[in-house]
C-alpha cells in the first residue's frame, strides 16, 4: 500500500526549499513565478513521503469560456521521473485536483534533458532519457512530439546554455575576444544594478521590439520582475559616451599628426607605422562625426541590455534590447560575458540564454554560438487529458500562440 501523499497545502519556505535545491531547479517552478504570471490562478502541488517531499509543482491555471480551465506546469513537475510508481501517484492526483477546476487537460513540459550537443554536430546525440516518454505515457500522459520550432510549443524544446568552467574569458571562441575587443576599444562600460536602471532598459527593449515586429513585455512587467526577484534579479546595461570617443579620436590625429611632422624623413617604418594609425583615427573620426550628424546620443547612454534572474544553481537570462544604431560599438558580446560572469560568481552552474530553433540554422542560434554554448534538447510536452480532451484540444490548437507562457 502506497504511503504518498498528495497535497496542495505547502508553504513557501518548504517548497521551495524543495525545488530551489532539486537537480532539475527550474526559475518558472519557483513559488514566485506564480506571482510574475498573475493573470493566471494558480495551486501548488507536492507529494509527500513519510513527511518529505519527493516532488512538487506550480500548476497554473488558465480561465476559459463556459467555466472551463486548462492548467500548465511550465518546466515540471519536479521529481524523479525514472520512478513510475511517484509519477503514477502524482498524476492520478493531479488529475482530481484538475477537476476540481473544471479543467479540460494539463499540459506540462517537464525539463527532462535528452541531448546535450555542440550546434554544429552533425549527429546530435541523445542520451536515452527519450525513453521516459513511455513513463509519462504509462502514467496517463500523451506527448505532443519531439517539435523542432520554437513557436510549436510553449516553452522551447532546444535551449543554448553556458555551463560553469575554470576559465571563461578562455572558453570564448578567438572572434567573440577579438568582438569585446572592439567594444573595448570604443570605450563600452558594463554596469549592473536592479530598478534603477530600469527606464534605460525598457527603452532598449522598446527599440528592439520596433526593429523586429514582435511584442516582448513593458516597463511595469520588468519592473514587477525585478520586485517579485529582488536581489536575485539583475539588469546589465552596455554604455557609451559618443562625444567622448570622437573628442579622442580628434585629440588622438592632433598627436599622430605633429609626431608624424617631427619624424625624421628616413624614419620610414616609424612613418608607416604612423600613417597607419593616423588613418584608423581618422576613419574613426569621421564615423563618431556621421552618428553625432544624424543626431544620435552624445553623452552617456545606454547602447544593449539584459535581464537575468537567478534560482537556485541556474540563471535566466530573460530579456535582451539593443539600440541598433550602435551595433557595430559590439556591446552585447561584451555584455554577455559580464552576465555569465555574474551568475558563475553567486554559484550558478549554468546561464541560460534562451531557446533556440531545433534546426539551428537560424540568426539567434549564430548569434548566441559566439560563446560556445551546449544545446540543451529537452523531452517536449506532455498532455494529461482531463474532461473533453479531443475537442478542447483542436479548440487549444487555434488558439495557441496567444497562450504562450513566457
Amino acid at each position: 500500500m502506497s504511503n504518498y501523499e498528495f497535497t496542495t497545502q505547502i508553504s513557501q519556505d518548504e517548497y521551495d526549499g524543495f525545488v530551489r535545491n532539486h537537480p532539475n531547479a527550474n526559475l518558472l517552478q519557483s513559488w514566485n513565478w506564480a506571482r510574475i504570471k498573475s493573470n493566471w490562478d494558480h495551486v501548488y502541488t507536492a507529494v509527500k513521503k513519510d513527511g518529505q517531499i519527493e516532488a512538487a509543482a506550480l500548476v497554473l491555471i488558465k480561465n476559459l469560456p463556459a467555466g472551463f480551465t486548462m492548467l500548465y506546469i511550465p518546466r515540471g513537475p519536479v521529481m524523479d521521473w525514472n520512478d513510475q510508481k511517484l509519477l503514477d501517484f502524482y498524476m492520478k492526483n493531479l488529475k482530481k485536483e484538475a477537476k476540481k477546476h473544471r479543467a479540460l487537460f494539463v499540459k506540462m513540459d517537464p525539463p527532462v534533458v535528452i541531448g546535450e550537443y555542440f550546434s554544429q554536430d552533425p549527429e546530435h546525440p541523445r542520451n536515452g532519457c527519450e525513453a521516459l516518454v513511455e513513463n509519462f505515457r504509462k502514467a496517463g500522459c500523451i506527448h505532443q512530439g519531439f517539435t523542432m520550432m520554437i513557436e510549436d510549443s510553449i516553452q522551447p524544446r532546444f535551449q543554448s546554455v553556458v555551463y560553469r568552467t575554470d576559465d571563461l574569458d578562455g572558453s570564448l571562441p578567438k572572434h567573440t575576444k577579438r568582438l569585446i575587443k572592439d567594444a573595448d576599444k570604443r570605450h563600452v562600460q558594463i554596469i549592473h544594478g536592479g530598478r534603477e536602471l530600469l527606464d534605460e532598459f525598457s527603452r532598449l527593449v522598446e527599440l528592439t521590439e520596433k526593429r523586429k515586429g514582435v511584442a516582448l513585455r513593458n516597463r511595469e512587467y520588468f519592473d514587477h520582475l525585478l520586485e517579485v526577484y529582488k536581489d536575485d534579479a539583475v539588469i546589465f546595461l552596455a554604455k557609451c559616451n559618443l562625444r567622448q570617443l570622437h573628442d579622442e579620436a580628434s585629440a588622438k590625429i592632433n598627436a599622430l599628426e605633429k609626431e608624424l611632422e617631427e619624424t625624421p624623413v628616413n624614419a620610414k617604418k616609424k612613418k608607416n607605422r604612423l600613417n597607419d594609425q593616423l588613418n584608423s583615427a581618422r576613419k574613426s573620426l569621421a564615423e563618431y562625426e556621421q552618428m553625432i550628424k544624424d543626431g544620435m546620443p552624445e553623452g552617456d547612454v545606454a547602447i544593449a541590455g539584459i535581464l537575468s534572474v537567478q534560482y537556485g544553481n541556474t540563471c535566466e537570462m530573460l530579456y535582451a534590447g539593443m539600440d541598433e544604431r550602435f551595433k557595430q560599438f559590439m556591446p552585447q558580446y561584451k555584455e554577455y560575458v559580464e552576465n555569465f560572469r555574474w551568475a558563475f560568481e553567486r554559484g550558478c552552474r549554468l546561464a541560460n540564454m534562451g531557446g533556440v530553433e531545433g534546426t539551428f540554422d537560424d540568426g539567434l542560434t549564430r548569434f548566441k554560438d559566439n560563446f560556445a554554448p551546449t544545446i540543451v534538447e529537452f523531452i517536449g510536452e506532455f498532455d494529461l487529458p482531463v474532461l473533453f480532451y479531443k475537442p478542447a484540444k483542436m479548440l487549444y490548437e487555434k488558439k495557441r500562440h496567444s497562450m504562450r507562457e513566457s
